[in-house]
């Protein structure tokens, strides 16, 4: 077994154990492996292993990388008849001007967190007659250095982009502070989970609102333990 095979049956694992904690079943956890410190060589092997669901925090990185395993898998014969599908995900800050160009490549984009650039994505997807679906990047940490719309201003703004015809409003996505105190983190995570949760009850958004992405290498279990569906995954696959 490759170390990075061992390092995701590791992950697995540990997701289950999380999972049966509460009851939930592991295969509604979405594992974004997140490919920003990793080598194409690391990557092949990632998708070669079943997991398609890659993500990168920036675009020319994205742009990159992406047409590099598109050419991979174009030009490897895999064991089953249908080659292997990979579904980008844009999870780091996006500037408008680059918004174009992540388009045509990302199936989710999880950092939206102004009406500007939920415009601007709305703008530009209907001139390339697409529907991407987004996620609301929250900054439930308070943390003046990190992206993401306060909590209190977050239900408007969810109610402005339900407005905009060009997107799909998927869900929530938030980052907890680095920090060894599991109370700080999972106080982020349950505020998350709390506003997802009052965003659904309140029908401020449609039935497709069901995305919760939250929880990377070091507190992903305290993430699954308060409701995430994605998980964002890198350093505990690559350099463990």
């Amino acid at each position: 077994m490759s170390k990075i095979a061992e390092s995701i049956k590791h992950l697995k694992d540990n997701i289950a154990d999380a999972c049966s904690r509460i009851g939930k079943n592991p295969d509604n956890i979405k594992l974004v492996v997140v490919t920003k410190s990793a080598t194409l060589d690391a990557i092949k092997d990632v998708i070669k292993l079943g997991f398609t669901d890659l993500g990168e925090n920036r675009v020319q990185q994205l742009k990159k990388v992406s047409a590099n395993i598109a050419d991979f898998i174009e030009n490897t014969d895999f064991e089953s008849p249908n080659p292997p599908k990979v579904n980008w995900h844009m999870i780091g800050h996006l500037q408008r001007n680059k918004v174009r160009q992540v388009l045509p490549i990302a199936s989710l984009i999880h950092s939206v967190d102004t009406l500007r650039l939920a415009e601007e994505i709305n703008t530009a997807a209907a001139k390339l007659n697409l529907c991407p679906k987004v996620l609301l990047q929250v900054n439930t940490s308070r943390e003046p250095q990190k992206y993401g719309v306060p909590v209190g201003a977050a239900i408007h703004l969810a109610e402005q982009m339900m407005t905009l015809n060009n997107l799909k409003l998927a869900g929530i996505m938030t980052m907890a502070p680095l920090t060894h105190d599991n109370d700080v983190i999972r106080a982020c995570f349950v505020r998350a989970r709390e506003l997802f949760i009052e965003m659904q009850g309140e029908k401020v958004v449609g039935p497709h609102f069901n995305e919760l992405s939250m929880g990377m290498s070091s507190d992903y279990q305290i993430a699954i333990e308060q409701g995430a569906t994605i998980l964002r995954i890198g350093s505990a696959i690559f350099s463990a």
